[in-house]
């Protein structure tokens, strides 16, 4: 059982030593951390692993977040031509103190997401980037992803994630300065169209190298259960369908989960609530995001923090890493970060309620994992293995959660829906619970077994889990979000032949 990727050897991550290093420059001052008895040790053991399929590749699960906001998520006086930008209006911390907290907070990856406005493609280029490249000189053990909370034509927001290049900054400022709703000065109302929209993604498809776009807080809009608002699910099946390997996913957690410390909704989910801080398009099950894999669309969820301003200091959000997490399954690289999400090789947890994961289906000697496709004869048995890690420790509200249960779920795939606005999948189910006198224990890991007979049609699997005695979960009301954590995998598909 390996405790955690190379790039955390040897360095460990104390209270003393992160203030030492949060001030060497007067502008990070900001970013002490917040009380916490567990904050001083957790995060030499937040980056977990388990056993690798290839370790000839050195790949690993690697925690990261690609939402998360900077002071240039600031404001725009349009008084005067051009506009003029003022810092700190929204997010309110440098670039550098959040890749720091990312990497006190067990990430080995992040990405800034700051919102656009007019004329923001110019500075992005002109004062973000810089201190970008500033950013990662300093905290060169974490990955630092350059893009933006992309202001969608016809839709709401997106991470915008570009590839690491040379030219990853002149790659932003063309799209943003060409698709962008929000960029035009005076305002364009032909930019804020699905045929802006369309332009957008035939573009980004045909760019070298290719950027990653992923839907924001999807149902943050939606008025009531399966009744959606700036996003729905034909907006998702059109542009999936136009640019697969583009447009990937949404967030199935999505970030201001600290809300409930400080009296609001869970996820800044105002009208319809989040589900054990899930998005109502992850969390029903048999639901949109089910209805979308039936199809047998690669379709990946993701949790972040869409931090802006901690909750300890005036806003609704957890530090990068605090709260919620994306495993990737990756070198410490950032094009396999970035391959590994474009297929799905993720999985999401809240609390650090689990640290591995791994969803492994094999037959007649093949084995495939998460975001991968196994293929197998027509009607043979399947045995799918689960193998988790717990956090051995505490977690940063200073709680050790216990696993409660694991769900095993199943669902065929039956090809393109006629109809698409359709939100639900008649055959998924769970078809196996494990809670623990369930599973066994090998190391560090928790291992589960189950087989699936008589395989005959496509089919895919997914996996969760939660610390609650909720069967599904349930609509969440001012709960502490420490005391509802669930972790959910993303599929595995199995192709008989």
């Amino acid at each position: 059982m390996v405790d955690r990727p190379e790039a955390w050897e040897g360095q460990r991550i104390t209270r003393r030593n992160l203030l030492t290093y949060v001030g060497i420059g007067s502008t990070l001052v900001a970013a002490a951390p917040p009380s916490s008895t567990a904050s001083a040790h957790i995060a030499e053991d937040a980056v977990g692993a388990v056993p690798l399929r290839d370790d000839s590749v050195d790949r690993w699960w690697r925690a990261g977040d690609h939402h998360v906001h900077s002071e240039y998520s600031g404001d725009l006086d349009t008084s005067t031509n051009p506009p003029k930008f003022i810092k700190g209006a929204d997010g309110v911390y440098p670039i550098v103190t959040n890749a720091i907290m990312a990497r006190f907070f067990g990430l080995t990856w992040v990405m800034c997401t700051d919102h656009g406005g007019p004329t923001h493609s110019k500075v992005n280029l002109e004062l973000a980037y810089p201190d970008l490249l500033r950013s990662r000189s300093l905290v060169p053990e974490v990955l630092q992803f350059w893009g933006m909370e992309f202001d969608t034509p016809a839709h709401d927001h997106h991470t915008l994630m570009i590839p690491r290049h040379d030219g990853e900054a002149e790659q932003l400022f063309e799209i943003e300065s060409q698709f962008s709703k929000r960029d035009p000065f005076p305002t364009d109302p032909s930019r804020d169209t699905e045929a802006k929209m369309i332009e957008f993604l035939t573009a980004a498809t045909g760019m070298s190298p290719r950027p990653l776009v992923i839907a924001h807080h999807p149902a943050r809009s939606a008025p009531g259960p399966g009744v959606y608002g700036q996003n729905t699910p034909r907006e998702f099946r059109r542009a999936n369908h136009l640019a697969p390997d583009v447009y990937i996913g949404f967030e199935g957690a999505p970030g201001h989960q600290a809300g409930p410390l400080v009296g609001n909704p869970r996820g800044a989910y105002g009208n319809y609530p989040t589900h054990g801080g899930f998005d109502q398009m992850t969390a029903r099950l048999g639901g949109l995001w089910d209805s979308l894999l039936s199809e047998g669309r690669r379709w990946w969820i993701t949790a972040t923090s869409d931090s802006h301003v901690h909750w300890t200091r005036g806003g609704v959000d957890f530090w990068p890493g605090e709260y919620s997490k994306t495993y990737v399954l990756a070198r410490q690289d950032y094009a396999d970060v970035m391959h590994a999400l474009r297929n799905g090789r993720i999985f999401v947890t809240t609390g650090d309620l689990i640290t591995g994961l791994d969803v492994v289906a094999h037959a007649s000697g093949r084995r495939a994992g998460v975001g991968e496709t196994l293929a197998v004869g027509q009607g043979r048995d399947v045995q799918v293995e689960i193998s988790l890690r717990p956090l051995a420790r505490a977690n940063f509200n200073g709680d050790r959660p216990q696993l409660r249960r694991v769900d095993l779920i199943v669902g065929q795939i039956t090809g393109p829906n006629p109809n698409p606005d359709a939100d639900s999948s008649p055959t998924t189910k769970v078809v196996a619970r494990f809670g623990p006198g369930d599973w066994q224990q090998r190391g560090a890991a928790l291992i589960m077994r189950h087989p699936l007979r008589d395989v005959g049609t496509d089919t895919y699997l997914r996996v969760r889990g939660t610390n609650t005695d909720e069967a599904e979960p349930l609509p969440d009301a001012d709960e502490d979000p420490w005391s509802d954590l669930w972790f959910y995998s993303n599929p595995v598909f199995i192709r008989p032949t």
